[in-house]
């Protein structure tokens, strides 16, 4: 080998031995460039024309919103010689106590307004506030302990109002806004998502069922308006479970509280619809019919005097069908005919020794 092959494969592994070295030195150089093109094309992206407008949607929404939605004080007379003492103890004054209670919303610009019948009840004067500051002694409408909603008024005329939306057209996972006043924090927005829809069960009541939401909601939120991302009502907020908020809240759907609210507004109560049928949960023994499982409302009585008798229902039926609706538990049809106009005539579809039947029974009104 000459000299200079020597020298040339001498240089040729001096280069390579650089190149090793520097190599990862190179390498790190051109992901930092990267990583930094990446961070510099987000931090673009971030102040960019579309999160722009997301976060302008929040703001926004709280600008219409926010003016619709009122605080509700209400005084509750002490019940008895040790709340009377109570209420002294805590400088209240003598035979009352002066509470922020709840949320409201407006719905009609002439002063009606819309809250929970829990945040009345038991009270001898309502204040409303709004968000402009004025304090109105507010008129009760009349209220639904059945549905937890109350309607009150107010002697004001132009007001800002809220406008509903269709909490059946409602999915699970679609952005939601919660407003109200927790702990007399007037007009606190908070943001979440549908958690459910359809919850029943909740407070034990079978005319109730809920929207259900991780957006927060404390004590002092009951009443205000749950709304969707174009700033309409999809549902009063109403519950929490425990005390405090922990990720599940309820609401009232919108089309519940419509439906009542234009009631009470009306006749000054809410009227729903009745047959007269004891109903129970289908047991192992009543789930099969003919070998295949069934679901549907089992009739353990039915009341002599109800339209329910008239149409020929009998204890032991089980209704599989309302109106050609199908039944999955006596809570649903319950719910089923309490929405149901009154005197309005529907197809029962009813199991009768191992029979399906069509009886035709007329809505009937519930008792007070």
């Amino acid at each position: 080998m000459s000299a200079n092959q020597r020298t040339l494969l001498l240089f040729g592994g001096l280069v390579i031995l650089v190149g090793l070295i520097a190599w990862p030195s190179f390498m790190g150089r051109v992901q930092y460039a990267r990583t930094r093109a990446e961070l510099r094309a987000i931090r673009d992206a971030a102040s960019g024309a579309e999160m722009t407008t997301v976060g302008k949607l929040f703001t926004t929404l709280a600008r219409v919103i926010g003016p619709t939605v009122v605080n509700i004080t209400a005084e509750r007379r002490a019940g008895s010689l040790v709340d009377e003492i109570a209420a002294l103890r805590e400088g209240a004054v003598a035979g009352f106590t002066d509470e922020s209670v709840g949320s409201g919303v407006i719905i009609d610009p002439a002063g009606w307004i819309l809250t929970n019948y829990h945040v009345l009840a038991q009270c001898d004067d309502v204040m409303v506030t709004l968000a402009d500051g004025r304090r109105f002694v507010a008129e009760v409408v009349g209220a639904d302990p059945a549905s937890d909603l109350a309607v009150v008024r107010i002697e004001a005329t132009s007001l800002p109002h809220a406008a509903w939306g269709d909490s059946d057209s409602v999915q699970v996972g679609e952005m939601i806004w919660a407003i109200g006043n927790p702990f007399g924090l007037d007009r606190t927005l908070t943001y979440g998502i549908v958690s459910a829809v359809g919850r029943r069960g909740v407070l034990d009541d079978p005319y109730q069922e809920f929207l259900q939401t991780d957006a927060s909601i404390n004590p002092g939120n009951s009443g205000g308006p749950l709304v969707d991302v174009h700033g309409h009502v999809m549902g009063i907020t109403t519950a929490i479970v425990g005390q405090d908020f922990r990720g599940i809240g309820f609401a009232i759907p919108s089309n519940t509280a419509r439906a009542v609210y234009e009631q009470i507004r009306k006749l000054g109560h809410v009227e729903r619809g009745y047959m007269g049928l004891a109903l129970r949960r289908l047991t192992i023994h009543d789930d099969h019919a003919d070998g295949q499982a069934v679901k549907g409302a089992a009739v353990d009585a039915v009341d002599p005097n109800s339209t329910g008798a008239a149409a020929g229902m009998q204890p032991g039926d089980v209704v599989v069908a309302f109106d050609e609706a199908p039944v999955d538990d006596p809570a649903a049809l319950v719910l089923m005919i309490v929405r149901t106009p009154i005197g309005t005539e529907v197809p029962l579809t009813v199991l009768r020794d191992g029979q399906e039947i069509v009886v035709k029974a007329r809505i009937g009104r519930r008792p007070w």
